[in-house]
């Protein structure tokens, strides 16, 4: 009899909880892979990758849908002073289908990168396209050339006053929790002056992209 009951009960604790498991199983995370950043939190709203042969447009499309990259400065820390320094920094070129092309930053003078560009504007920004579903339902692995990543040289700097509010939108639409993070860590914004450009997104090594033909483009 007590058997019975205790079978009872578990399937009875069962029947409660398995929608419940469902729903964690199959809800997206908040805050991954692109979701719940301005509006490519669905999926199908990505846009296709722009023609391989055309590397200034991929170049775009890979700065405007991905929400961080890796940013290389060179370190001021006595222990690997002038060493490469990499951390990985959120970052906005425009809210969602109207990118500039632009990478900006919020960025604290707490953040070791910040301290590092201080002494050395100098950087080098890359961004791939395996944040994204595009390399996972392609099967690419995020080395392989054909999930497409660039990597942007140049400087970074400070906006000023009239480049603020587009910076700030196009970071606060993607970025909603930044909105919240401590006034007490002194947080700006910041972008990167892009110099050099080259684009991985097939066999036979990177692609040379100018900063005119990257800015030339019209993306949408």
């Amino acid at each position: 009899m007590a058997r019975r009951a205790r079978g009872s009960a578990r399937a009875l604790l069962a029947a409660l909880l398995a929608p419940v498991l469902v729903a964690l199983l199959v809800a997206p995370a908040r805050g991954r892979d692109g979701r719940d950043h301005g509006d490519w939190a669905a999926a199908e709203l990505l846009p296709p990758l722009p023609p391989r042969e055309d590397a200034a447009r991929v170049a775009r499309f890979v700065t405007h849908v991905c929400d961080w990259g890796a940013l290389a400065t060179l370190s001021t820390d006595p222990a690997v002073r002038g060493w490469a320094f990499a951390d990985v920094l959120s970052l906005s070129d425009g809210p969602p289908g109207a990118g500039s092309g632009v990478p900006y930053f919020y960025l604290s003078p707490l953040q070791q990168s910040v301290g590092n560009l201080q002494e050395n504007p100098h950087a080098t920004l890359t961004m791939s396209l395996a944040q994204t579903n595009f390399c996972r339902k392609q099967g690419f692995d995020p080395q392989s050339p054909l999930c497409a990543h660039i990597i942007l040289s140049g400087t970074v700097t400070k906006v000023n006053q009239t480049e603020t509010g587009f910076a700030k939108h196009s970071l606060f639409v993607r970025h909603p929790e930044m909105k919240t993070w401590p006034s007490s860590h002194n947080w700006f914004f910041a972008k990167l002056n892009i110099t050099n450009i080259w684009v991985l997104d097939y066999f036979g090594g990177p692609k040379i992209v100018t900063p005119e033909e990257y800015y030339n483009v019209t993306f949408q």
